[in-house]
C-alpha cells in the first residue's frame, strides 16, 4: 500500500467523522457499554465458571491495559457477581431472569447495529426496531460464547501447548518445550483473537450484507488502537494524571468511564477505517 493510498484513507476518516452522529456515536457508545456493563458482566462471569475461568485470571490478562484502582475496581465487581464462588451451582438463573439479562446486555449491540447501519445506508434502522433488537440479542449470544473461547484460550493456553508437546513427545520422540514460546506468541494471539471478534462484530451488525473480508482490515486497525489506547491510558493515568485530586473518591469511576469513550471512539474508527479502504480500492 503506497502513501498516496494511506493519505486517501485518512482524508476518507476525517471527512466521516466530521458527520454529526459519527461525531456523537463514540460517546452514546460508551454511554450504553456502561448501561450494559452488569448484565454483561454476569452473563460473561457466569459463563466463564462453566470453564473454572475466575476473575483473578481476568484481571492477570487484563492487568497490562487498566491502571491498578480500575483493575482493583472490576476485579471486586466481577467476584460479587458470581454467587458462591467459581464451580458453584447457586448462580444458575432461571429461564425469565437469562432471557432479562440478555435483553439488558443486548443494549450495547443494539446501538453498534445502528451505528454500522447509519455508516453504510445513512439509516439507524433499516429493518425496523424489533427484527434490528431480536438480531443484537442473538449477536449478543454469540460474542460472549467468542468472548469466553478467547479466555479460556488466553487462560490454558500454556496448558494446551504442553499437551501438545506431550503429544509430540510421545507419537513422534520430538522435544518441544513451550513456555519461552507462549510468552512470545501470548500478546499477538491475543490480538489476533481480539481482531477477530471485532471483525465478526463489524461484519454481522449492519443490515447490508458484507463479506468477511471487507471487514477485516477495520477489525485488525480498531483491535490494535484499542489495545494501544489502553496500554497508553494506563501508564498516562498511573503515571501523570490525578484524578483523586479532583474526584476524591469518584477516581476510578471517571478514569474508566474516560477509558470506555476512548474504546468507543476507537470502535467507531473501526468502522470508517473499513468504508475508507473500500473506497481507496476503488
Amino acid at each position: 500500500m503506497d502513501s498516496r493510498r494511506i493519505r486517501r484513507i485518512a482524508e476518507s476518516m476525517i471527512r466521516d467523522h466530521k458527520e454529526p452522529f459519527i461525531q456523537s456515536s463514540g460517546a452514546q457508545l460508551a454511554f450504553y457499554l456502561i448501561m450494559s456493563l452488569v448484565p454483561l458482566a454476569i452473563l460473561l462471569v457466569q459463563a466463564c465458571a462453566v470453564f473454572a475461568v475466575s476473575p483473578d485470571m481476568v484481571s492477570d490478562l487484563a492487568k497490562d491495559f487498566l491502571t491498578p484502582e480500575a483493575l482493583e475496581y472490576s476485579k471486586e465487581a466481577l467476584t460479587k457477581l458470581l454467587p458462591g464462588g467459581v464451580g458453584s451451582g447457586s448462580g444458575i438463573f432461571s429461564i425469565v431472569a437469562v432471557l432479562t439479562t440478555l435483553w439488558s446486555a443486548s443494549k450495547v449491540q443494539f446501538c453498534i447495529v445502528g451505528i454500522c447501519n447509519y455508516a453504510y445506508s445513512g439509516r439507524t434502522r433499516v429493518q425496523g426496531f424489533v427484527r434490528e433488537r431480536i438480531r443484537a440479542l442473538v449477536n449478543v449470544v454469540l460474542l460472549i460464547l467468542m468472548t469466553v473461547a478467547s479466555l479460556v484460550i488466553l487462560v490454558y493456553g500454556q496448558v494446551i501447548l504442553n499437551v501438545i508437546g506431550a503429544l509430540m513427545r510421545e507419537f513422534f520422540g520430538l522435544q518441544l518445550h513451550f513456555n519461552r514460546i507462549w510468552y512470545l506468541i501470548r500478546w499477538p494471539v491475543a490480538i489476533a483473537v481480539y481482531a477477530a471478534i471485532l471483525s465478526y462484530i463489524y461484519y454481522s451488525s449492519p443490515t447490508e450484507r458484507l463479506r468477511f473480508r471487507q471487514v477485516l482490515p477495520g477489525g485488525v486497525f480498531a483491535a490494535v488502537g484499542m489495545m494501544t489506547v489502553s496500554l497508553g491510558y494506563s501508564v498516562y493515568v498511573t503515571t501523570f494524571a490525578n484524578y483523586d485530586a479532583l474526584y476524591g473518591g469518584l477516581a476510578s469511576v471517571i478514569a474508566m468511564l474516560f477509558w470506555f469513550y476512548l474504546l468507543g471512539k476507537i470502535f467507531v474508527f473501526g468502522i470508517l477505517f473499513n468504508r475508507a479502504w473500500e473506497r481507496s480500492r476503488e
